[in-house]
């Protein structure tokens, strides 16, 4: 009898095109079934904070306050360049203006509430709403700007906002780093050897993934919150990359660059666990 792993990751198109083939049996791996569920970033930190599943996506602050119970895949993550948050307005300003100013974010957890605090001080008065909400809040006048992440990326202008800071250009200019935003997650009381055979098919399941792009694709839509054919193709184009198959030396170090630095602003604890398994 198969041992089945409780695999979390969100409906963003991303994470459909990674996970496709591993939860539709294109990637065997002996003794092991998946039971997926999909959730938005937010509500995978918390179960993975409940420690309720054992292999989730999650958001690389969430990693902060995970690294006890959790470690750390080298593959299936969401790092790159060109690929971070973005704060939008109803109207360009400054970040300095917004200092003080309601600022809604995709959650607390989220890489992208904690680039918002790494950036600078004063910007604590936040309005937390799933990530497809947060651009109507902002044109309703709920909150003063918001951070956008995932495809919002690319519509905001639909909404008539404009873009006040990219954060992820902002991270790579001050550190030279990739910006490193979710990784996937073992929990460690699976052990070195099954954590490792889970990393390398989920490595497998985004390569069967390229090798065959337009199979994905009624799965992809069927879990989008945007239906564009074109954002979709955008989206995977951006965030699916060679730092998906594997983080690698410059991934790890943006990840530990981040860490560090949340930690140095008491944002998250301290952890002295490496980030793999061996």
């Amino acid at each position: 009898m198969s041992r089945v792993l409780n695999l979390g990751y969100s409906p963003c198109p991303n994470d459909t095109f990674i996970f496709y083939a591993l939860v539709h049996g294109r990637i065997p791996l002996p003794g092991v079934a998946f039971r997926e569920r999909l959730e938005d970033v937010e509500t995978l930190n918390a179960l993975a904070l409940d420690g309720a599943l054992e292999i989730t996506k999650a958001s690389c602050h969430a990693l902060g306050h995970l690294r006890r119970d959790y470690a750390l895949l080298r593959s299936g993550g969401a790092l790159g360049r060109g690929c971070g948050p973005l704060v939008v307005a109803r109207d360009a300003r400054s970040m300095a203006d917004l200092r003080g100013r309601r600022i809604a974010i995709p959650g607390r957890l989220t890489t992208a509430s904690l680039l918002l605090q790494l950036h600078g001080e004063g910007f604590d008065d936040v309005l937390v709403l799933p990530f497809h909400q947060i651009m109507p809040a902002v044109v309703a006048g709920e909150a003063e700007a918001g951070v956008i992440i995932h495809e919002s990326r690319f519509t905001y202008g639909d909404h008539g906002l404009a873009k006040v800071l990219d954060l992820g250009a902002w991270w790579e200019e001050e550190t030279g780093l990739p910006i490193p935003l979710g990784g996937i997650l073992a929990r460690r009381d699976l052990g070195g050897e099954l954590i490792a055979a889970v990393d390398a098919a989920v490595r497998r399941s985004l390569e069967y993934a390229f090798a065959h792009r337009q199979e994905p694709h009624d799965y992809i839509r069927a879990h989008s919150q945007e239906m564009d054919p074109q954002v979709i193709a955008q989206h995977i184009a951006l965030y699916v990359n060679d730092f998906s198959l594997d983080m690698g030396e410059a991934g790890a170090r943006a990840l530990t660059e981040l860490l560090t630095r949340a930690e140095k602003r008491h944002l998250i604890p301290a952890c002295d666990l490496p980030l793999f398994v061996s």
